[in-house]
């Protein structure tokens, strides 16, 4: 190209002309097509690093943006994925979410989120998930197995990857090793000598309820600690949800819990709430821990143990999966993440030298 014409075309850039990817490739020193397959992730796509790396540093000093409309009509795709939540005010769905929306820019595509009660009837629920005509593939986390989520994402004609679960007739998962993470938080707690340990479980139908109330059970079994059913109640994945089951345990007759196992984080929160109401000290009388950590495990006091899960990389991992169904690179998904850690904070300690009745 000659001098002032390359010169002209800065110019308009600069001025704050939209630039384009031609504009990327002259600069960037190559091929449109090059830039192009750099640009949007194309792995089969043979560069030296150093030129992808010039490539992606002009198109940030530019401040490209693909022109999506354009490059669906080409493909005859979208290039949006969609990710059903049950629950907007639940951490673990909020950092699924962040993760899902980097791994879906990080390979060109748009996150487009759908909030689906479990309450929604069968037609709501296809509904909105039937906009699967405006997106290429659906990431779906749910809170049962008979969700009617479940029973809309079966029906739908795009790729579908559950999270946070396993489900009969959907091959696509990554869900967490919840026994696992249960038995990291069961011998902590054994650890310190709590022998009567309660559990605020989910359904028991579901994989998490079910993965967490083994890796109870079994980290019982493990210690030689009798299982005793007065010391499991059901309470969901809500505040209120544990602290109503918490109060149900603390109202049975005969020896009270020194310590508690709840299902979430939201249902541990609740669980010191209901703790506190009946004049109790966390971890003085009865300590907690939990699954899953956030920002809200250390801003409740006293701070919350948790066993801390790699719920990002979940989302992300989901979204960067379910592209590679859509493009043909994989035909099916099923991965298990472990734990990361046990994060010891103010909500456990000792067992107490003698029982308090409640």
């Amino acid at each position: 190209m000659p001098r002032k014409a390359r010169s002209e075309q800065s110019s308009s850039v600069a001025m704050g002309a939209r630039a384009t990817l031609n504009d990327v490739a002259q600069q960037a020193g190559v091929d449109v097509s090059t830039a192009s397959r750099v640009l949007r992730g194309d792995q089969n796509q043979r560069v030296a690093e150093e030129t992808r790396q010039r490539i992606l540093e002009t198109a940030k000093r530019l401040e490209y943006q693909p022109n999506m409309t354009a490059r669906s009509l080409r493909a005859a795709k979208t290039f949006t994925l969609g990710i059903a939540v049950p629950q907007l005010d639940n951490p673990v769905f909020s950092q699924m979410i962040i993760g899902a929306e980097r791994g879906a820019r990080d390979r060109g595509y748009s996150l487009l989120i759908a909030h689906i009660e479990e309450g929604s009837s069968d037609d709501d629920a296809y509904e909105r998930l039937a906009s699967a005509n405006r997106v290429d593939g659906l990431l779906i986390t749910t809170l049962d197995d008979n969700s009617v989520v479940l029973a809309a994402a079966k029906k739908t004609r795009v790729p579908v990857v559950i999270l946070n679960r396993t489900v009969e007739g959907i091959e696509n998962s990554i869900y967490f090793e919840s026994g696992e993470a249960a038995k990291m938080a069961m011998r902590h707690l054994i650890g310190l000598g709590h022998t009567r340990i309660a559990h605020l479980s989910g359904q028991l139908n579901p994989s998490t309820g079910i993965g967490r109330f083994a890796g109870y059970s079994e980290a019982l079994a493990e210690a030689g600690i009798p299982y005793d059913p007065k010391l499991v109640a059901v309470s969901g994945y809500t505040i209120k949800g544990g602290a109503e089951a918490m109060r149900a345990i603390l109202n049975q007759a005969g020896e009270p819990p020194t310590a508690v196992f709840p299902i979430t984080l939201a249902a541990a929160t609740g669980a010191i709430m209901a703790v506190q109401q009946y004049g109790l000290r966390v971890p003085q009388d009865l300590s907690v821990v939990t699954v899953h950590d956030g920002p809200i495990a250390e801003a409740i006091f006293p701070p919350l143990t948790t066993v801390q899960m790699p719920v990002e990389k979940m989302g992300y991992d989901g979204a960067t999966g379910l592209i590679d169904l859509i493009e043909g690179r994989q035909t099916n998904i099923r991965s298990a993440l472990r734990p990361l850690q046990l994060v010891v904070r103010g909500s456990t300690g000792p067992a107490p030298d003698r029982s308090r009745k409640t």
